[in-house]
């Protein structure tokens, strides 16, 4: 495996890390004002997010320093291209987070309310303009032999885009639905693996014409490769894995579910990084597009050093704070822990003898 070929695996990797952990997160914020239909609900669906959604995001933080590094044609090219797309993603992003931590700032109804409403649509943007950006990749845009945007933004708009964007987005509420049946208290997490139950239906489907299409468009055919008959496998699996309460099991075929779909684009891309519905030959390409031998030589070097520390960091903060939480949004104590059952007795003075 060339260099070449081993960032384009990693940055594959990358997208697919950032959909898997902050999909959740994204789900969790798009249905929180239906799962969690009074304060308090909503108080703990957010706060089964809170620790761990700036940590996940930092995967697309990530990828995109990879895409530059690594690809930097494929990053100016796709960039400006897709700049009014990734402009409002930003935007998104940015107001998801704000309203995460800002919601519980005020007790006044109207203004957790309005941050509430700024978090659906804050968490509702992200992946599907995510994944219009990424369907366009393979799509095809307007790209001229000097690699530069010719079209406008319909040509952003085009139905597969959408389609992939819609769904992520999906697969997004299935995942962090049922995130919420492990980790959600109560009628919470009750009412989140009904609606990861509701949705998986239409999880199955989009998914299925979804796959059939990315295909169709790589000019493969009509049969799905590996990866995306795992992705269906995984969310009938998922559906299966919620009927019977196995809430773990389910999370973990959901993340496959979405991890699989987005790795399919990718292995479908290949050897490509962009398509131009202008003229293949502008097409942009994992050899035609990559750093020199030096740069990515030395990023490599980077990588092998950082990333298993970035890993470790991050399992270790799933794992602290991996308890249920509670209805009043604290934590709940861990198997086997003492719970006090009242407050500490004061201490009682002990008389000094005399002399």
């Amino acid at each position: 495996m060339t260099l070449p070929t081993l960032w384009f695996v990693l940055v594959a990797v990358l997208w697919t890390g950032f959909f898997v952990l902050d999909g959740f997160d994204l789900g969790v914020g798009m249905v929180h004002r239906l799962v969690g239909r009074d304060e308090a609900g909503r108080r703990a669906v957010v706060k089964t997010i809170s620790p761990l959604w700036d940590g996940n995001e930092v995967w697309l933080v990530v990828a995109v320093a990879a895409m530059f590094a690594a690809f930097p044609v494929w990053y100016a090219t796709a960039f400006s291209s897709l700049y009014l797309v990734i402009v409002l993603l930003l935007a998104a992003l940015i107001v998801r987070g704000v309203s995460i931590e800002y919601r519980t700032k005020r007790e006044s109804h109207r203004w957790r309310r309005i941050w509430g409403l700024l978090l659906t649509i804050g968490s509702t943007l992200v992946p599907l303009l995510a994944g219009v950006a990424l369907g366009n990749l393979l799509n095809g845009v307007p790209i001229s032999g000097s690699q530069e945007f010719t079209g406008g933004v319909l040509d952003l708009l085009n139905p597969y885009a959408v389609v992939f964007g819609l769904v992520l987005s999906a697969l997004c509420i299935l995942h962090g639905t049922a995130f919420l049946a492990l980790r959600a208290p109560g009628d919470v997490g009750a009412r989140a693996a009904a609606t990861a139950r509701r949705i998986a239906p239409l999880a199955v489907f989009g998914l299925l014409v979804l796959v059939v299409w990315t295909h169709v468009i790589a000019g493969k055919g009509v049969l799905p490769n590996l990866l995306q008959v795992v992705a269906v496998l995984a969310v009938v699996g998922a559906w299966w894995l919620l009927h019977e309460h196995a809430d773990g099991a389910a999370f973990a075929a959901t993340g496959v579910a979405i991890g699989t779909t987005v790795l399919s684009l990718f292995a479908d891309l290949y050897p490509r990084l962009m398509v131009s519905s202008t003229n293949p030959a502008f097409d942009l390409t994992v050899r035609g597009s990559a750093a020199s031998s030096y740069s990515l030589r030395l990023i490599t070097i980077v990588t092998v050093v950082f990333l298993p520390l970035v890993l470790v960091y991050q399992g270790w903060s799933f794992h602290v704070f991996r308890e249920r939480v509670r209805a009043d949004g604290s934590a709940a104590p861990q198997p086997g822990s003492a719970i006090p059952s009242q407050a500490a007795a004061p201490a009682v003075p002990v008389p000094r003898p005399p002399g």
